[in-house]
């Protein structure tokens, strides 16, 4: 069963049931999302919404980052989002997940 929220249709709704199906120790890019989302010119609303997150940790914004593959911030603190996603098997060099190509989601 859908949560009420998650199955409304404004765009933070849709950022967020998106991110709930990035699966553990993949990530997914601002940008991704935003085209995914068939905007993809809204990758900063992407990431506003994802600070708006009410649903963390089953809406896993940690594993939202830049394009260029830095973490990029978190809520509580990008020492915390960078522990998250290495304790899920993503490697993190100098703040950036390398190599991106390994761990970037594929949305279909």
């Amino acid at each position: 069963m859908k949560h009420k929220l998650l199955s409304q249709s404004s765009l933070a709704e849709q950022v967020w049931a998106l991110t709930k199906r990035i699966p553990r120790g993949k990530v997914a890019t601002y940008g991704q999302l935003a085209k995914a989302l068939k905007k993809p010119r809204a990758y900063r609303a992407v990431g506003n919404a994802l600070n708006k997150n009410p649903y963390a940790p089953i809406v896993p914004c940690h594993r939202v980052i830049r394009s260029d593959g830095s973490v990029g911030g978190f809520a509580i603190g990008t020492n915390k989002k960078i522990a998250l996603l290495s304790k899920e098997g993503v490697k993190i060099l100098n703040h950036k997940v390398t190599p991106l190509k390994k761990f970037l989601c594929k949305f279909y």
